[in-house]
């Protein structure tokens, strides 16, 4: 019997597998789909090899970087382009995001760029808020503890509303208030300890991380590592079986032999239902979009005149990607609420965002995509992945990554 099996092929399974691989563990993957990497995943439009989920990663911690050399692929690390993502509110143009905010949260709540989408009344409101002593054991910085509450209080509706719940809702698909304050930065509780202040917290965790070091993403597509980390589970001794379906059941089975790891969002009870996203990607002609109207695409604030949550153009965000679309254009946009023709509605909505008209597309595609909520873990088994880590490459790798080693010291 294999000493762990490993019920998932995303890619916090194939992380932990390999590692455990690694280290002299007998491990089998059983994946229930036909192939792995669960949201990491690939399409082709218009003749592009492009990602159909996760395009980018955090760099904070530098797990995933550290991962991506050991697997050879360093020399395929990409850096975004230089471009300002934009911002579009519910009412009147869009603007860039500011320049000094960290997931919206300003730096400099009276810089102009943070007044162009707040307003001078709720920028002065937010400095006058976070004028107050922040103590490191205030109750908006316990554990468990929420960002909206703490943006809030320290910087007022404006800033909360206008700002960072449109910047949060694009990030991690969730309104500021469910966001715990871990999610938002590791050094997050102890910045603000330190400078007593939320701006004060922000100009600092800025300031070590400068635009452009914040995310990467790989040549060729994100997509990459799964086969990467499958090929090199499968070197060193790794059992993968698709379409092998385990459900509660069989895990009491597969316990008795060896040390079980789950790894898939839909094989343990969750705390709540899924979160929908759903992503449209279009491949357009139309050479006014070469200017980048709006930098690396937008966020989009509730009530704007727009189905989409968000757009992203991936060919001015990626310049590996604008070399293998030859003049073409790549756009993506996010939905919570499906609209009834999904690429007739992204063409109409990305027209709106972006300023430019927009041909029938060269291609198109839809993918939908659940965001599962934290898992139900019964005793004995131990659980990895976005149910026990959250959403973001960065933690879900990192959290897999401590586990292995956790289970390989036993």
């Amino acid at each position: 019997m294999p000493d762990v099996h490993v019920v998932g092929g995303g890619v916090a399974g194939l992380v932990l597998a390999r590692r455990l691989a690694r280290s002299g563990a007998d491990v089998v993957v059983h994946e229930a789909s036909d192939r792995l990497g669960g949201t990491v995943a690939s399409h082709e439009i218009a003749g592009i090899v492009l990602d159909a989920g996760a395009e980018s990663f955090a760099t904070r911690g530098g797990t995933v970087t550290a991962l991506i050399d050991e697997l050879g692929l360093a020399g395929d690390l990409v850096r975004p382009e230089p471009v300002s993502a934009w911002l579009q509110p519910a009412r009147g143009d869009a603007a860039p995001l500011p320049a000094t905010a960290l997931l919206g949260i300003p730096g400099d709540p009276r810089a102009e760029d943070v007044v162009a989408i707040v307003g001078r009344a709720g920028a002065e409101a937010a400095v006058e808020r976070d004028a107050a002593p922040l103590a490191a054991d205030d109750p908006l910085l316990a554990p468990g503890a929420r960002l909206g509450p703490l943006v809030r209080a320290r910087h007022g509706d404006a800033v909360l509303d206008l700002l960072v719940a449109p910047v949060v809702h694009g990030v991690h698909s969730l309104h500021p208030d469910d966001v715990p304050l871990e999610r938002v930065h590791p050094r997050l509780r102890a910045a603000l300890a330190e400078k007593g202040s939320l701006s004060g917290a922000m100009s600092a965790l800025r300031a070590a991380a400068p635009p452009g070091s914040v995310v990467a993403g790989l040549r060729g597509g994100v997509h990459r590592l799964v086969s990467a980390l499958a090929d090199d589970l499968a070197a060193h001794g790794g059992d993968i079986r698709l379409r092998s379906s385990v459900d509660v059941a069989a895990l009491e089975r597969l316990a008795g032999g060896g040390t079980v790891v789950v790894a898939a969002p839909d094989v343990l009870p969750a705390s709540a239902p899924p979160r929908r996203i759903d992503l449209v990607t279009l491949v357009v002609d139309q050479p006014e979009l070469d200017a980048a109207p709006r930098g690396s695409g937008l966020l989009v604030t509730a009530g704007a005149p727009v189905g989409a949550r968000a757009l992203t153009h991936a060919t001015a965000k990626w310049a590996w990607l604008a070399d293998a679309a030859a003049g073409s254009h790549v756009l993506r946009l996010s939905y919570d609420d499906l609209p009834a023709d999904p690429v007739a509605a992204a063409r109409a909505d990305a027209a709106v965002l972006l300023g430019v008209a927009l041909p029938e597309p060269e291609g198109a595609a839809h993918v939908t995509w659940f965001r599962p909520a934290a898992a139900i873990s019964p005793a004995g088994i131990t659980v990895v992945g976005e149910t026990a880590a959250g959403s973001g490459l960065a933690g879900i790798i990192a959290h897999a990554e401590a586990t292995a080693s956790a289970l390989a010291a036993k």
